[in-house]
């Protein structure tokens, strides 16, 4: 164990996850990796303005309503990670780059810069793996008991990126496994009223996610990735509008599967 003064979080500060309905009766289990933008206080703000953490560098903006929304529709467990991406991405393997960046889109985070090994070490041991871990182990114990699991992880994307808009409102993304997304890219597209991305704002590979390829993949659970833009789930309506949408549809495709 590491001694409290090398300690990244103190004693009073949050935990790096809120976990909803851990008895939850659904079948689905729903992650936000970038649901949250904290910093913890020996981290002061990493040399950044208030205005650069409201921001999509710092979290996905809205995503935390929608998952909220969605577990209680649902009845599904949740974990929702509770510190900025800023600090350490829990979508990225902590061997990148763009785990702890030094620059996020066009702007510098000094308190990224020359970290060192016990700083990365720090971030990691007390925000990636608990975080992580409190997935498996959710993961672990349904598994143990024969139970399905059908894994959600829940994103949003910026309305402009480096000045290119965005006109897909929605995306489904997927790597090896495409089951369910392709069921659920069907259902989208079948609602007539908004755009729908196949891999589309981002494309999942290895590198540019960890979440589903870890705990999705790997275990052979169906698995898909859904992105929402955030102009569209800034407030609450829309948030309740989405969420309201995705509890309608994501049992319909998951049904479509085999068991």
């Amino acid at each position: 164990m590491a001694a409290a003064s090398d300690n990244l979080l103190a004693a009073d500060e949050p935990p790096p996850m809120r976990v909803l309905r851990e008895s939850g009766g659904s079948d689905f289990l729903l992650t936000a990796d970038h649901a949250g933008r904290m910093i913890p206080r020996r981290l002061g703000r990493l040399g950044l303005p208030e205005s650069e953490l409201g921001r999509h560098i710092a979290w996905d903006i809205g995503i935390a309503g929608v998952t909220e929304r969605l577990s209680a529709a649902l009845d599904a467990t949740a974990v929702l990670q509770t510190y900025s991406r800023l600090v350490i991405d829990c979508n990225r393997d902590p061997s990148m780059v763009s785990s702890m960046p030094e620059v996020s889109e066009t702007t510098l985070i000094p308190g990224n810069a020359a970290l060192s090994g016990a700083d990365r070490a720090a971030r990691v041991r007390e925000i990636f793996r608990p975080y992580h871990a409190r997935i498996e182990a959710l993961l672990d114990a349904r598994a143990a008991t024969r139970r399905r699991t059908v894994l959600v992880a829940m994103h949003s994307f910026t309305p402009v990126f480096k000045g290119e808009s965005r006109a897909v409102q929605a995306g489904v993304l997927f790597n090896r496994d495409a089951r369910l997304a392709a069921v659920l890219l069907t259902l989208l597209r079948a609602e007539g009223d908004i755009a729908v991305g196949e891999n589309a704002p981002y494309a999942m590979s290895d590198t540019s996610d960890y979440g589903v390829p870890m705990h999705g993949e790997k275990r052979g659970l169906p698995h898909v990735e859904i992105e929402i833009r955030q102009d569209l789930i800034a407030g609450e309506p829309g948030q309740a509008a989405w969420a309201a949408r995705f509890a309608r549809l994501l049992p319909a495709a998951a049904a479509a599967l085999p068991p």
